[in-house]
């Protein structure tokens, strides 16, 4: 009879690899959805879902996305500041102005787990603005993803 793998924590904290991801030119809702399935480890085929088994993501040129239709004045992120008419709201043009790393952290973050499972997935996303980066040491393996439609 045969028996199941089922993925431990230590083992697959040993397995994990750093990848890097350049935004440019990608549709923001694919790429989210691609990192999110990395960050998981669904990839892989020791996948477990009870396990933090994914690998580490860099993304650079986080200010170079794309988005299809009119997402860009439509798309409304709000956030409140608890009082009474704190409601704030931002388009995704000012968004991408402003912050343009948080709205790939916000669109990634939608589509993990919740929980704090999910939490220690996060903690493994780096997004920058630019080229640049702060992981050189790790020695990232640069991570293709395919353009489907681009805009």
């Amino acid at each position: 009879m045969n028996k199941t793998y089922v993925q431990t924590n230590e083992k697959a904290k040993s397995e994990r690899k750093w990848l890097l991801i350049d935004a440019e030119g990608l549709i923001l809702g694919r790429l989210a959805s691609e990192v999110a399935s990395i960050l998981r480890g669904k990839k892989k085929p020791v996948f477990t879902p009870n396990v933090d088994c994914g690998d580490y993501v860099i993304i650079i040129n986080a200010e170079k996305v794309n988005v299809t239709g009119n997402k860009m004045e439509d798309k409304i992120y709000y956030r409140t500041s608890g009082y009474s008419g704190g409601l704030k709201t931002r388009n995704l043009k000012t968004m991408l102005e402003l912050q343009p790393e948080k709205v790939l952290e916000k669109a990634i973050k939608g589509m993990l787990p919740k929980g704090p499972l999910g939490s220690d997935m996060y903690r493994k996303l780096f997004v920058y603005v630019g080229p640049n980066h702060d992981q050189q040491a790790q020695k990232p393996v640069v991570y293709k993803i395919d353009e489907g439609d681009k805009k």
